[in-house]
């Protein structure tokens, strides 16, 4: 069988995407069929959101592609991919124009080895040490973050995006990154005295970007600040298509490497939401004296494309501050902040800050000990949570049609009250409130307790028991209105 009819097979037999056999066959049809494979694997795996496919995934393992096996399976002699990867027109190490580029052990779309590339430098050798005057921002920090007995990770993470053009703060739910950011901004206006500072907010979608709109101006009322300082600091957030000037129907982008974006200071929320492509046009659009500040929660799932930036960028975390730069944020915030070891990726690793308190719950709570132990990955550690008798937490465990049913009936009380305000023409206020009072979160899309699922049945038995209407010719009922991404 011909490496073209292995592929044509595995399309059919849903191994494969229809793009990723047509690419392969495009950029390597005529080539080594060891090529022309790895560029089918190589296209599959993007499509899974990785951005690059090691050479080691490219052996005999439990994990191994089927595709992949069965090919092996009937070539007699060892394989030396790097080297049949080498002597192919396909492909090069990134020293000549080739749709695949070879780095090492990894190969690479062309587009996705120069976005990392972009992304590599940008955090690694254009992130600069800002100068500051460091008695007047210690005292600033000091007015805007009250007194502690225990480091406060809030201010120092102010103290490290205030200090460096590009900073990540990563904090887990209620560690208050968006207090964190409203004071530093706060601070950067009062730093700025009277000089320009555009200061923008962003996030990748439409909610997101509501949502740090709306909390983001809560924090803010709460600080001192005069009406003079309110006014420069910007009341509305942008999703991240909208701020670059997306064209529908279009890849091109309004602002970019030629047309940079008109600001001084960039603020991106919910940033482990970002991929690589978009990470990498983002970064071509800033201008060359631009801070940003990344917000986000390193334990969040990745973005759906391609890349974990986020995540990959916070694996540095754990390392610490360097010696020099621990000094530094000690004498600015008051405390004694630990230095890790050794100089390596200093410049990132100088860049971090993880939040590490909780103010919504405790780490000695059920839901606390329950969120890192499922962060750990430790299910024998998960089962021993529910063992403990926590009240903030309960498992179930349904086994019947009947426990099933049980499930729907509590979660229609729990809709009750938000139900019941929108049938009275209660204040949008009041019904947006009742509505964020009671969520389910799943783990699934699909099936029975996914999200699809679940909302069907729950939708099918609130019409039975008139709680909501459906239009005649409509699927749609009162409630929300329209898509978030149609409203940014």
């Amino acid at each position: 069988m011909t490496i073209q009819e292995r592929l044509l097979e595995a399309v059919e037999q849903k191994l494969l995407r229809p793009i990723d056999a047509q690419f392969a066959l495009t950029v390597a049809g005529n080539d080594d069929p060891a090529v022309t494979l790895a560029a089918a694997l190589l296209s599959h795996d993007a499509g899974e959101g990785h951005v690059c496919l090691p050479l080691s995934r490219l052996t005999l393992t439990e994990e191994a592609h089927p595709l992949l096996v069965a090919w092996i399976s009937e070539t007699a002699t060892p394989i030396d991919w790097k080297k049949r990867l080498l002597a192919s027109a396909a492909v090069s190490c990134g020293d000549s124009p080739a749709p695949l580029i070879l780095c090492g052990d990894r190969l690479y779309l062309n587009r996705m080895w120069c976005n990392e590339r972009t992304v590599a430098r940008f955090f690694n050798e254009v992130n600069q040490a800002i100068a500051v005057d460091e008695d007047q921002l210690s005292r600033i920090l000091d007015a805007l973050f009250p007194p502690t007995d225990e480091v406060n990770w809030q201010k120092v993470a102010a103290a490290v995006a205030l200090t460096r053009r590009i900073s990540v703060i990563s904090g887990g739910p209620g560690t208050g990154k968006t207090t964190t950011v409203a004071k530093l901004l706060a601070a950067l206006i009062q730093m700025a005295d009277g000089e320009r500072c555009r200061i923008r907010l962003a996030a990748p979608t439409g909610k997101a970007a509501a949502r740090l709109t709306e909390s983001l101006g809560a924090a803010l009322r709460q600080l001192p600040l005069t009406d003079a300082q309110k006014k420069r600091i910007p009341e509305d957030a942008s999703t991240l298509h909208r701020l670059l000037g997306a064209q529908p129907g279009s890849q091109r982008l309004r602002h970019h490497a030629g047309n940079p974006l008109h600001l001084d200071v960039l603020v991106v929320d919910e940033a482990s939401m970002i991929d690589l492509p978009m990470m990498s046009r983002l970064i071509d659009a800033l201008p060359p004296h631009g801070r940003v500040i990344f917000l986000g929660d390193r334990d969040q799932l990745a973005s759906v494309e391609a890349g974990a930036v986020l995540g990959d960028i916070c694996a540095y975390v754990n390392a610490g501050f360097t010696a020099e730069r621990a000094r530094q944020l000690s004498r600015l915030t008051g405390s004694a902040i630990p230095a890790g070891a050794g100089t390596q990726a200093a410049s990132l690793r100088d860049s971090l800050c993880l939040l590490q308190k909780s103010y919504r719950f405790g780490s000695d709570s059920g839901i606390g000990k329950l969120a890192a132990a499922i962060n750990c990955g430790d299910r024998s550690a998960i089962q021993a949570v529910f063992q403990q008798g926590f009240s903030d937490i309960e498992k179930r465990t349904l086994q019947s049609s009947d426990d099933y049913a049980g499930m729907l009936d509590e979660a229609l009380a729990g809709y009750g009250r938000y139900l019941r305000l929108l049938h009275e023409k209660a204040a949008p206020e009041a019904i947006l409130q009742a509505f964020n009072e009671y969520q389910l979160l799943c783990a699934l899309r699909e099936g029975p307790f996914g999200v699809r699922g679940l909302n069907d049945r729950i939708e099918q038995a609130m019409v039975q028991q008139r709680k909501i209407q459906r239009h005649p010719h409509s699927r749609w009922y009162e409630g929300a209105s329209g898509n978030d991404c149609a409203q940014r």
